[in-house]
């Protein structure tokens, strides 16, 4: 007779599949990038360093939406997240713009840098502490300009240079006031739009596919002209924002007023009810006495 042979069956390797690792890897090739910046900035290639800040924040603004399609979002994902936005886009611009206009002396320039440098990190940890705690008008707005916006506000005054000349924009006081500004406004409680999260109407569609390619057009063609007309349009959407919010909150207070007070008079009506029903009780009853004749 022959003899079955027993096959064992090959054990699984533990650990996380390529899947789960790709939202982190490109959170690591964003903190690259703004490394990448940084040593750009020591050789004077100024346009390779703005490239390369450019290039983290793309890589930013796809790691979480990696995360959310593979569903492999994890605690230290958004922890490596942060602490890579915190050298991209807090630590990366403050020496690049230090290198390039305020490395002049001591003292106020890198003053400047340190400044912007700490409102991103707070910026970023209050709004990590934030999550899941903001009221539901807000779902749509971020706290400050966020960081990946704010460096490349920081930068604005760079890609301008690369169009019009270092004669005005590469000023220290000019480049460091312009730093101080923009993180001020990233540690601010101006809200400001979350584009990632904005719903397009349906007949908007068309319109915005166009402009999606004219963008992708003009960075191919005329991409510092069309980097500074982009960080100009941004920078006027910050009014609006702040004017759709303080809409939005005011209609949600409004909207809690009439509740609380909907609420309290069918408390007070349903109280008038109760004591309207024990008077009735206490005429009908035997044992009662009749508080009329005290």
């Amino acid at each position: 007779m022959l003899k079955r042979r027993k096959f064992r069956r090959v054990p699984r390797l533990k650990g996380q599949s390529l899947n789960k690792l790709a939202p982190n890897v490109i959170t690591v090739g964003a903190l690259a990038a703004g490394l990448t910046a940084i040593r750009f900035a020591f050789e004077g290639r100024w346009q390779l360093a703005v490239t390369a800040i450019l290039v983290a924040a793309v890589l930013d603004a796809l790691d979480g939406r990696m995360a959310r399609l593979l569903k492999s979002a994890s605690d230290f994902g958004a922890e490596l997240d942060s602490l890579s936005d915190v050298i991209a886009f807090g630590v990366a611009p403050a020496v690049v713009i230090y290198l390039w206009a305020l490395n002049i002396g001591t003292g106020p320039g890198w003053i400047a840098a340190l400044f912007f440098t700490v409102c991103c990190a707070l910026r970023l940890a209050r709004f990590n502490t934030s999550l899941g705690k903001l009221p539901p008008y807000a779902y749509n707005y971020f706290t400050g300009v966020p960081a990946p916006a704010g460096a490349g506000l920081a930068v604005l005054p760079m890609v301008i240079s690369f169009e019009t000349g270092d004669s005005f924009v590469r000023h220290p006081m000019v480049a460091g006031i312009w730093l101080v500004v923009v993180g001020a406004l990233m540690v601010s409680r101006l809200p400001t739009f979350s584009f990632k999260k904005s719903k397009v109407p349906q007949e908007y569609v068309l319109f915005i596919l166009v402009a999606a390619g004219l963008l992708v057009a003009g960075l191919a063609g005329a991409p510092w002209r069309t980097l500074t007309v982009v960080g100009v349009i941004y920078l006027f959407t910050l009014p609006f924002a702040w004017r759709s919010y303080s809409r939005l909150r005011r209609e949600a207070e409004r909207m809690h007023d009439l509740d609380v007070a909907g609420i309290d008079a069918e408390e007070g009506g349903e109280a008038h009810m109760e004591d309207a029903e024990l008077d009735d009780q206490s005429d009908q009853s035997p044992k009662a006495p009749h508080l009329r004749s005290v």
